[in-house]
């Protein structure tokens, strides 16, 4: 019995044995090519850094010293056989498809830039006349009664008695009846009538009616719509004075207003075109034949001015319309680099776009600051920083721009890479009073300042002030008293009170 419990153990223990020698056959050579396979990588550490804040560099994991969050490993590029650029984003191909990135190689092309304008129909002034009296007299007779009312030449607007006029009719049957002996006297008699507007037909008239006319008719000396109706009947006129307002609108200019950076591309002469929201559909054109030299003092604008005829008179006053001019911008550059605007990141200062690398197997993108020239509507000029045959994005430059972000490179939001935090760089926090965004412009411009500073970051809610500093050549206490001196009270310095009285009324925290 005891023979047959050993035989049984042994028997165990022999299959043990075998269990781990045919285990280390399977799995023991392949944990031997590990550090191999790993040998190109294995020195170079690995970077830990925070999603939020990408200008964390550590060597180590651990937490973000400003938001707390855990860091994460930064992303490296492995790329064998080709040199890496710290500088460049790298994409896998499925990335670039899923993100729905575009490219397109950079042209010169012949700029054409579109400027809208906004504005109205007004009446042509060339048209506009104003109905005058040529004599003194009383108002007897009005057949004019109303603005809006068409009138054509040489009807009779009005009957006035003059009695300036009645001894002029005098004076022509006197000179009449001394025809045969003196007819230079009756024309001169005819004469002064027609000084006054008289037509020979009513001259004649009178003449054969052989006495004076007590009322003599005014007639129309222009044709036109009344747009102001000046006398009313009974009213006593004197030469000169202004019965109606007329104007022909046959005629009509669209005024337009342009603002003073679009007037460089508008010239006299340019074609126009334009529509009006009361007549849709229709487009009318006409060339600019005057552009005002003088701005608007409130709307920084300038008058642009067309011509247009209007037979139908289907073009009224103070229609709203608006205008398109294509403007050439080849006679100013000649044929210039244009990307659509889809292409460009703008922060205000800067414009970025993101070139494609050539000779790469994977998609690599770099970020290139440009100088941007006119905008032509969905589209840009480049200055400088872009050559005719680069690939730049179109389509997907924010999602690049994020991923350099996160893996802390250079981006729209970074100008610089921000430098890894090890040996001398340390963190610190130091609380400082202020109020306002223009507090924390100026803690931060006063504290980034300070050589060995590299981050610098203050938060109105808490009043920590962040730093990024190189221990070797600057500390907290330092950056404190810089702060202090810019106005601002530390938890261990106090400004002078000059400084402090000079920040402005929103900058003031100290509670008196």
């Amino acid at each position: 019995m005891k023979n047959e419990v050993v035989n049984r153990y042994l028997r165990y223990g022999i299959l043990l044995l075998v269990g781990i020698f045919i285990g280390w056959l399977l799995f023991g050579l392949k944990e031997e090519n590990i550090p191999a396979e790993q040998e190109e990588t294995a020195g170079k550490p690995q970077i830990w850094t925070c999603s939020m804040h990408p200008q964390i560099k550590q060597d180590h994991p651990g937490k973000c010293p400003i938001c707390g969050m855990d860091l994460i490993p930064l992303k490296t590029e492995d790329t064998p056989g080709e040199a890496v650029d710290p500088e460049t984003v790298h994409l896998s191909k499925e990335a670039v498809a899923l993100a729905n990135i575009r490219t397109t190689i950079v042209s010169r092309s012949n700029p054409v830039k579109e400027v809208l304008l906004y504005g109205t129909i007004q009446p042509n002034e060339r048209f506009s006349h104003s109905q005058v009296s040529h004599l003194n007299g009383r108002i007897e007779k009005l057949y004019v009664n109303s603005t809006g009312e068409t009138i054509r030449q040489g009807q009779v607007i009005a009957g006035i008695y003059s009695p300036d006029l009645l001894n002029a009719q005098q004076e022509l049957l006197e000179a009449k009846k001394l025809q045969s002996s003196q007819p230079a006297l009756l024309e001169a008699a005819r004469e002064k009538l027609r000084l006054w507007k008289l037509t020979d037909r009513q001259i004649d008239a009178i003449e054969q009616a052989g006495s004076p006319s007590p009322l003599v008719e005014i007639v129309a000396t222009t044709s036109g719509i009344v747009t102001a109706k000046k006398v009313e009947q009974g009213d006593y006129v004197s030469t000169g004075s202004v019965l109606f307002d007329l104007t022909d609108l046959s005629s009509v200019w669209a005024v337009f207003d342009a603002y003073e950076t679009d007037l460089p591309y508008l010239r006299l002469g340019d074609k126009l075109v334009y529509t009006l929201q009361a007549l849709p559909g229709k487009t009318y054109s006409g060339k600019i034949s005057f552009i005002d030299p003088v701005l608007d003092r409130t709307s920084r604008t300038a008058k642009v001015r067309v011509e247009t005829p209007n037979p139908g008179l289907h073009l009224k006053p103070e229609m709203y319309a608006d205008a398109m001019v294509k403007a050439s911008l080849q006679q100013q550059a000649g044929k210039s680099i244009v990307i659509p605007k889809t292409a460009v990141l703008w922060t205000g200062k800067r414009s970025i776009v993101y070139v494609k690398q050539p000779h790469s197997d994977n998609p690599v993108f770099k970020l290139r600051e440009i100088e941007l020239g006119s905008s032509l509507g969905n589209a840009y000029v480049v200055l400088s920083g872009i050559s005719e045959g680069d690939e730049i994005v179109t389509a997907g430059a924010f999602t690049i721009d994020a991923s350099a972000q996160l893996e802390g490179k250079r981006s729209m939001m970074n100008t610089n890479e921000a430098q890894l935090v090890t040996g001398n760089k340390e963190h610190g926090t130091i609380v400082i009073q202020g109020l306002c965004p223009m507090c924390k412009e100026r803690i931060e411009k006063a504290a980034g300042g300070v050589p060995g500073v590299s981050f610098a970051t203050w938060d109105i809610e808490t009043k920590e002030l962040h730093l990024m500093y190189n221990s070797e050549e600057t500390t907290p206490d330092e950056v404190a008293k810089i702060v202090a001196r810019a106005g601002h009270d530390t938890d261990k310095y106090r400004a002078d009170s000059k400084v402090y009285e000079t920040l402005p009324d929103c900058c003031r925290y100290r509670k008196s």
